[in-house]
């Protein structure tokens, strides 16, 4: 049987030690989060056993359904786990953050051709979210990035965007073209009336300082919707609105 104590097992079975000599996508969920750890828990007086990293890993992964649920889960959920102090807690949530913000830098080396480009690059930023963000991607004129700025983080069911922020933010670093990309949480992309108003207010509003509204992008659970690819895009700009 195996010891429970890491130190006593045989290097090459220990979660570290592969790391380094088989490489990180070669370990498992469970081991890879061990790494974070870095301890497992004593025996606490409440009844609950001592474990080693992997164990406590295991553990934690499944009550919360995986990695999705312990990156959406708060850190005071985490605390709740006996073991899980504010310096666990920490860690964990610290690297899906880098996680993700290494997934939203790679998006500065990207020329966007197509709404499924857009998506394919932003659903990881998006994954768990629990309200609507949106964001505004500012673009060359060759549709290559300039920056990405968040604009409006409401509710689970909405979030205001409003049409004066997104211009002054690309005219603030001289964008040449606009695409707003935002998340449902319900996990379904198809558009709403309020999306249909805030595509038609920045179309409208940006045409009318030389700007491109390129596209309004919905991210859902596992497909998109892009108004440009639908042809709503060019319905919804010949309607008239009041900006916002």
């Amino acid at each position: 049987m195996k010891s429970s104590r890491i130190k006593n097992w045989p290097s090459k079975e220990r979660p570290r030690e592969r790391l380094i000599a088989e490489g990180a996508e070669r370990l498992t969920d469970a081991e890879l989060l061990a790494i974070i750890l870095r301890v497992g828990r004593g025996t606490f007086k409440e009844g609950v056993l001592g474990q080693n990293a992997p164990d406590f890993a295991k553990e934690l992964l499944t009550e919360f359904k995986g990695l999705r649920g312990l990156d959406r889960a708060h850190i005071e959920d985490l605390r709740k786990v006996p073991g899980i102090g504010i310096a666990k807690a920490a860690q964990i949530k610290a690297a899906f953050e880098l996680g993700k913000r290494v997934q939203s830098k790679r998006l500065t080396s990207i020329s966007f051709e197509s709404s499924s480009a857009v998506a394919a690059h932003f659903r990881p930023r998006f994954v768990n979210a629990r309200q609507e963000i949106a964001i505004a991607i500012l673009l060359n004129g060759q549709n290559q990035l300039i920056e990405e700025k968040v604009v409006a983080e409401g509710t689970p069911t909405q979030a205001t965007v409003y049409v004066r922020r997104v211009l002054e933010e690309a005219l603030r670093v001289s964008a040449a073209a606009i695409v707003l990309v935002h998340n449902h949480p319900s996990g379904h992309p198809e558009p709403t009336t309020g999306d249909d108003e805030t595509t038609r207010d920045l179309e409208q509003a940006a045409r009318l300082i030389g700007l491109l509204f390129l596209d309004h992008i919905i991210i859902g659970e596992d497909g998109h919707y892009s108004y440009a690819d639908s042809g709503r895009l060019q319905e919804i700009s010949n309607c008239e609105g009041i900006l916002t």
